[in-house]
């Protein structure tokens, strides 16, 4: 399996409708993962910017809840349902990949889907029938140690279990807009070359990505970047592949998601 690293939009955008229509071509990436992909994962492990835990926690439930973690949207998007089911065992061997690699880890019985991971996932596989479980960011974001993460998690991309990190290429909620467009165009310039690195260098450079043009202008908090490192040490020696790009989202926002592999 290749893992990505998505932008996943922002709160219940499918079903809202003037929100779907503007990020139409974030719909049809993610619609297009599973053509792309070429046959059925055994499961996705989803590494989500909203799910962060003083460890690295593994989703062990096995009919995981959803989670609403968006604000003042329609009422009726708080009765979105995903339905897919969890992977118990599979979680338990992740949580032991984690283990081996001298990583914290816990198992969660009690989290649930939030928006970045059911979002994107009602796009890519509609029918809810994939096994679906996450793994928590660690607080502090330490780019090494998720990177670290990625590389334990490596070995289930050869048992079928598709790794997806959820986040966004930009994210400053209070710059989104026109403000967005000089730091987003070109803190994705800077990530798109990163990417076609050689393999070391391009680590390196993730690794230092507070070096960046307006990298803190776009990732004031870097929750939404973080997830990146992960996907990328799954496949840290594979090639980057651009899978969605658009600009002037909202009027001013560049984002990109990536395929690795």
């Amino acid at each position: 399996m290749p893992s990505y690293f998505i932008s996943h939009g922002g709160g219940p955008w499918p079903w809202i409708p003037n929100m779907r229509e503007a990020l139409a071509p974030l719909a049809d990436a993610l619609a297009r993962m599973p053509q792309e992909i070429g046959r059925r994962p055994s499961a996705v492990l989803m590494i989500s910017g909203h799910w962060e835990k003083d460890t690295f926690a593994v989703m062990s439930a096995a009919k995981p809840p959803m989670v609403y973690d968006y604000y003042n949207f329609p009422p009726e998007t708080y009765e979105i349902q995903y339905p897919a089911p969890g992977a118990p065992e599979l979680a338990q061997h992740t949580a032991d990949l984690i283990a081996a690699a001298g990583l914290p880890v816990s198992m969660d019985a009690e989290q649930g889907y939030d928006h970045g991971t059911f979002v994107p996932m009602a796009l890519m596989y509609p029918e809810a029938d994939v096994p679906l479980f996450q793994v928590s960011m660690r607080h502090g974001y330490s780019p090494e140690e998720h990177f670290a993460l990625g590389r334990a998690l490596a070995p289930l991309r050869d048992e079928d279990v598709l790794i997806v990190g959820s986040g966004l290429s930009y994210h400053n909620l209070r710059e989104f807009g026109p403000r967005a467009k000089v730091p987003s165009e070109e803190f994705d310039t800077w990530l798109n070359a990163a990417l076609q690195l050689p393999a070391a260098a391009r680590t390196e450079a993730l690794l230092n990505w507070e070096q960046a043009p307006y990298a803190r202008a776009c990732h004031a908090q870097e929750d939404h970047l973080v997830p990146l490192f992960t996907a990328l040490g799954a496949a840290e020696e594979e090639a980057a592949t651009q899978v969605y790009h658009q600009k002037d989202i909202f009027g001013g926002v560049t984002a990109s998601s990536f395929r690795f592999g």
